[in-house]
């Protein structure tokens, strides 16, 4: 049965980062990646993917984003720092490999087992499992009446890749957050016949550079203020520089995102698609029948296919197989990097932020490196 003081299940940005802070302070770990590389989740994302954050808030634990790579990466540009950064600290990454359980061990003196499929079907032993998953493990298609008689293309929006397949097309994207947006841009942008988007909560929307200055980098000094004074500034940002789309048929929204944590649409050409009038806004959908969809306003329209950006769950309820460290949405409880009622249990990149998932990363995985170091410590001075 293979061993390692710390296993890391989850071989993307947050994984990685905890396995270099880690080896940072000497700690032995590996990374169990289900993809057969690195990188392989940012991999398989549409073409059109750049980060909306920046270089030099978007690298990992000790180890800046190098500055030949521009402004902001592209998809083929993190799966590269990503491939380079587990090359650049040595570590031991085993892919191929999917975690099935997580559990305490029956043996309390080796800490936890972690049930593998892959190549070898093993079964880990260590002190200490961090869990790095992310939020976006499973894709998430609502369970729409008349699925079964829609005879069109329905996919979720991690499928989806370029428009190649949809030129020529009539195509209704459901969901409106960032991937929906560019998905949707991405689509009229390269022939697509007729877009629309349906949006049944109206997202709060800002530009990527508002008067030339990184959004991350304004959420960054706004997330020191208290949230409801953020909130006001961020809405006067976004009404001046996108103005009232309400015009254009997209619903007025709640403007809280300092408040809900939950990212804003951040434009990169949806809204002058929008405005130009080259996407059409729609209610939410109700429902499928055989060539299209039913909203929510009682209209009917037909649609070629349907893309589905309707967010992901974590799936950790079917491999976490620990009582009380999951809530109900599916989420662990308390702060990524911070030990768990459980012993030698952590979890890594689930916070919801306004400051960028890698800034984040980076920020948890040092975090949980102190605290795995002093856990560690701890359980020694015990044994002995």
């Amino acid at each position: 049965m293979p061993e390692s003081t710390v296993v890391i299940v989850g071989g993307g940005a947050s994984g990685l980062s905890s396995a270099a802070a880690l080896a940072k302070r000497g700690i032995e770990a590996v990374v169990l990646e289900r993809d057969p590389a690195i990188g392989g989740t940012w991999a398989r994302r549409y073409d059109r993917l750049h980060l909306h954050t920046v270089r030099r808030f978007s690298g990992l634990a000790h180890w800046p984003i190098p500055g030949r790579y521009p402004q902001y990466l592209s998809r083929d540009d993190v799966v590269e720092y990503l491939a380079h950064y587990a090359r650049h600290f040595g570590l031991r990454v085993v892919t191929g490999t999917t975690v099935q359980k997580i559990r305490e061990s029956s043996d309390s003196s080796t800490g936890w087992t972690i049930e593998t499929l892959g190549p070898a079907n093993d079964m880990w032993q260590s002190a200490v499992v961090v869990v790095a998953t992310g939020q976006y493990r499973q894709p998430i298609v609502p369970p729409w009446p008349g699925r079964e008689r829609y005879k069109g293309r329905l996919v979720h929006s991690s499928a989806y890749t370029n428009a190649s397949p949809y030129v020529g097309q009539r195509v209704l994207v459901v969901g409106v957050g960032n991937s929906g947006a560019e998905i949707a841009t991405d689509l009229i942008d390269h022939r697509a016949a007729y877009v629309a988007v349906s949006v049944r909560t109206p997202p709060p929307i800002v530009p990527r550079d508002p008067f030339g200055m990184p959004v991350q980098r304004t959420s960054l000094l706004l997330s020191l203020l208290p949230p409801a004074i953020s909130n006001r500034i961020g809405w006067a940002t976004a009404r001046l520089t996108i103005g009232d789309l309400t015009r254009y048929g997209m619903p007025r929204g709640n403007f809280n995102p300092y408040t809900t944590k939950r990212v804003p649409l951040i434009d990169v050409g949806f809204v002058d698609a929008l405005k130009r009038g080259r996407i059409q806004v729609r209610p939410a959908l109700e429902r499928l029948n055989d060539d299209g969809g039913v909203f929510a306003d009682g209209s009917t329209e037909p649609f070629d296919a349907i893309i589905a950006a309707t967010g992901f769950s974590t799936g950790l309820e079917s491999i976490v197989d620990v009582p009380g460290v999951i809530d109900d949405i599916g989420e662990p409880r308390g702060e990524s990097g911070e030990p768990t009622p459980l012993g030698g249990l952590y979890f890594v990149g689930f916070t919801h932020t306004l400051r960028g998932h890698l800034f984040e990363a980076n920020r948890a995985s040092r975090r949980l490196a102190r605290n795995v170091e002093r856990y560690l410590g701890l359980s020694r001075s015990l044994r002995g």
